[in-house]
Parts: structure tokens; sequence; C-alpha cells
């Protein structure tokens, strides 16, 4: 498998000879990404591919302000039900359709209306749209939205062509037009995803290789072998056990960004047959798969002690964590009584699935390990990551060993799984009182007022543990030394703007 990754990295490579075609820059990515449709996506990996292919309304800095991309302006009306956004005037999209008001009010139309659109519960404030001028758009809210800018931040505000759109329809990622600094080339499942540089990007000249492509190595092995080989660029996830071999090698540099999100283990709660068994009706069971483990153990084994224990949907250095809920102490006594107290004394059958990529592996085995002791016993299924999120959605799971990458705003941590028929709540969790809880700290302004209601549906989701969480990562990229321009962020992206490689 290793020689069949190298060689096929080195053939990629060798299409791309120092000639005509030397500015290509190959990013290997821990996975393939799935459905190129930023209404129906949900992978990490999918994400860093739009932040080259489809521009959004508003992005982020490092520090996480919110600054403007396609909206150049923006204000909240006085009751904050009103958001007015100004638009660039000098964008098109890769079909050369125009990008103006009429072009957001449809994104925003899409978005909401389209029968497999993730991001409805991320845009459920928005009431309607009106177009104010040519490149002047109201969004009409509900109430309040302290989340909305976040959002637009992310998948929800990618613009997307409308003419594609609406000629595609819901097959829209098998050719997605956007109007990001590259457009969609080529598509090879499971092999890479090739963009090229748009020419009539409003800031093109910040943008300096011809060609992106992107290449799925799960083996982490296999993707620093590839780097140091050249045959690839740059990777991201670098695993923490490889970070002194890629810090000391003279030809990579290596840079770093403490994550906004999760891991854990999500169980299937209400989604279908398969959460019809005691780990999805009893939460004794799942809060004994809590106590099982030691989290900060499995940081040092798996990780070096490069990330952090977790066991909330944010991370310990959050302002929004809940220090009355501190990581747990592992009890295997405790967890024992809690399977006898469910009638299990002789302990209980548990099947997991995980991504069929290094990492989540080597983590899952170590909580194998630690779960048998208290009398669970974890089988392990591996599977694709594209594959494992598909029958997540379809609710063909017992658990599955997942996370996400972390949001601006806490909202993007917790609302879209927690709450009721929610976009991303694959186990159909529900609770009257933490919809409501999450539903208010969605609206209000106040930060006070935020942070209670977190906590208060903190103490809730910590007794009914529909997910275990288990860390916090820390982003690690490795670049090839002759990459520079090449700025860290929290959210794990990789911007392409001002990025070059030097020759020699």
């Amino acid at each position: 498998m290793k020689l069949t990754k190298l060689t096929l990295a080195a053939a990629l490579l060798g299409a791309t000879t120092l000639g005509a075609q030397a500015a290509d820059l190959r990013i290997a990515l821990q996975s393939d990404a799935d459905v190129l449709d930023p209404d129906q996506s949900r992978t990490f990996v999918g994400r860093i591919v739009y932040t080259a292919l489809c521009d959004k309304l508003v992005d982020i800095t490092p520090d996480l302000e919110i600054i403007p991309q396609l909206a150049t302006e923006w204000s909240f009306s006085e009751d904050g039900k009103q958001l007015t956004m100004e638009l660039r005037d000098d964008v098109v999209f890769h079909d050369g359709t125009p990008f103006d008001a009429a072009a957001v009010a449809a994104n925003i139309d899409r978005s909401q209306n389209l029968q497999e659109s993730r991001r409805k519960s991320e845009l459920s404030s928005v009431t309607g749209v009106e177009v104010l001028g040519s490149h002047v758009v109201r969004l009409d809210l509900t109430s309040p939205d302290a989340t909305l800018m976040a959002q637009l931040a992310d998948r929800a505000g990618m613009m997307v062509s409308p003419t594609a759109a609406t000629q595609a329809g819901a097959d829209f990622g098998l050719n997605p037009i956007c109007s990001g600094p590259y457009k969609f080339k080529e598509r090879v499942a499971q092999d890479r995803i090739v963009l090229e540089k748009f020419e009539d990007y409003y800031n093109a000249d910040d943008f300096h290789f011809d060609t992106v492509s992107y290449l799925p190595i799960p083996d982490t092995t296999v993707r620093l072998a590839n780097l140091q080989s050249g045959d690839i660029d740059m990777l991201e996830r670098l695993a923490a056990t490889d970070l002194a071999q890629a810090e000391s090698d003279a030809g990579i540099q290596v840079a770093s960004a403490v994550s906004l999100g999760y891991q854990g283990i999500t169980i299937n709660v209400a989604n279908g047959d398969k959460a019809d068994n005691p780990w999805g009706k009893d939460k004794r069971l799942r809060q004994a798969l809590s106590l099982s483990l030691d989290r900060e153990a499995i940081n040092q084994v798996v990780f070096n002690g490069a990330f952090a224990a977790g066991n909330q949907p944010f991370p310990p250095t959050s302002p929004w964590y809940s220090k009355d809920f501190p990581v747990p102490a592992r009890d295997v006594e405790q967890a024992k009584a809690l399977l006898a107290e469910a009638g299990f004394p002789d302990g209980i059958d548990l099947e997991v699935q995980v991504p069929n990529t290094t990492i989540p592996l080597q983590l899952m085995q170590v909580v194998q390990s630690m779960a048998s002791e208290a009398g669970i016993r974890i089988s392990l299924v591996s599977k694709e990551f594209a594959t494992l999120l598909s029958d997540q959605t379809a609710g063909d799971y017992t658990a599955s060993q997942i996370g996400w990458s972390g949001r601006v705003d806490p909202d993007g941590n917790i609302h879209q799984f927690m709450t009721t028929d929610a976009g991303l709540n694959d186990s159909k969790y529900s609770n009257a009182k933490v919809d409501a809880l999450l539903n208010t700290a969605r609206t209000s302004n106040d930060q006070q007022v935020r942070k209670e209601s977190y906590n208060a549906a903190r103490a809730i989701l910590n007794d009914e543990a529909p997910i275990v969480y288990l860390y916090h990562q820390t982003w690690i990229w490795a670049l090839d030394s002759a990459i520079s321009g090449f700025t860290p962020y929290p959210d794990g992206m990789i911007r392409l703007k001002g990025m070059k490689k030097e020759d020699g």
C-alpha cells in the first residue's frame, strides 16, 4: 500500500515538471473529502478544499476576528433582527455568473430549502432576504442571533453559482462552481482533487500556484515519507508522534495552532433500528464507558502529550468551558457498578465504527484496552471516512469515533449536534430543556446569559452522554522548507493567499 501511494504521488509529480507547470502545490490530506457542495458537505478536509474553491461572505483572522471577504461592510439594526451587508462589485463565479445581492439571496434560499442541505439549522434565524440594491442585501431574523456572523464565515456563508446550482440541483457537488481563487478541474475518488487558478478572481495576483492538488493519504507515516521524498509539498495533521522526526529534518518546516474543536465517541441514541439497544436506551452504559477511560493517559500514549484531555465540546482553554465539569478521573470500579446496575454484571459488547486512518485506529485501540478492564468489550469496524459519515447520517451505527474541527462561536460546536432535528445530530438526541437552553444561548448577545445557558445544558448532557468526549487536538502542519507565506489558523484550514514555493 505504501508503494502504491508513493508511486501515485510520484506520477503526479512527473506530470507537473519543473517547466510550465512548476507552480503546482500538492497537499496531502488525512482522508478524502465528501461531496463538494457547501450545503451538503460535512468533512473537515472538504473545508480545506473550500478555502481555495469557495469564497464566503466573511472570513476570520488567526485571532478569530470576523473580517470581510465577499461582503465589505455589515451592520445590525438596533433590535438585532436585521443584518445589512454591502458586497464586492468585482466578483464573478467560475462560470461567469455575476456575484451580487440576488446571488446571496439565492444561496441563502438554497441553504435553507434544498432537501439535502445540512445548513438549515445554522441559518434557522433567517426568515427572509431582501435585495436592497445590486450589491446590498438585508437578512431578516426572527430574533437576534449571536452566532450568525460566525456561520457566514463558514459553509453557510460560502457562495455558489446560482446558475450552476439551479441546473445541477443535488448533483452540484460533481462539478462545483464557486467564486474562489481556484476553480474545480477534476476529481478521482480516493485519489485526488485538482483545482486550477481562476484568472478572473478579483485578487488573483495574491495566489501564486497554477494548480492545487489535494491527495488523500490516510497513513500518517506515508504522508510524512511523501513529504520527505519531495512527492508532496505539504501535509495537514502531522501525527504528534512524528513531530520530532519532522522537526529534525532540515528540508521540512512545522507549524501549529490550538484547535477549536474536539474528538469523541458519538452514541446512536435514537437514529433508527441500530439505536434500539442498551447503549442507545440506557445512559448508565454511556456513563460507564466515559468512566472507564483515562483521558490524560490517552493523550500521553497516543499523542505524546501534545493535545489536551477533554470532556466537553469546548477545549479547557476556551472561555466557554464549564469548570463545573472538569475532566473526570478514571474510575473502573464505578464503571463496573453502573454496568451491573444496568443489568450487565458480566459486561457488555459495543461496536464502534472508526475512520481507517492511523491516529483514530491507534486511539480506539487504547480506548478498547481501557474499556475492557471495566467489562466493555469494544469491537472496531474500520471505514473510509466518507463512508463512515454516510452510515452515521443514515443511523447505520451503534457508536462512532468522530470529532469536529471547531467553530469561532461556541454555538457551532454544540447546537447542530444536540438540538432536536439539527443538521449534524446523527444520534437523533432530543431533549426539550437542552433545546431551550441552546436556543437561548444562540439568540442572546449577553455573554453571561450565553455562558449560563451553556453550563446548564452541559449539566444535562454530561449526565445523558450522547457524545463521550475524549480530547482536543492541536493542528500540526508540515511543509517543504521552500514554501513561504503559510499562516496557521485555529480552524485548521490552509489559506493559500500569499503562499509561494521558492525555486531550487
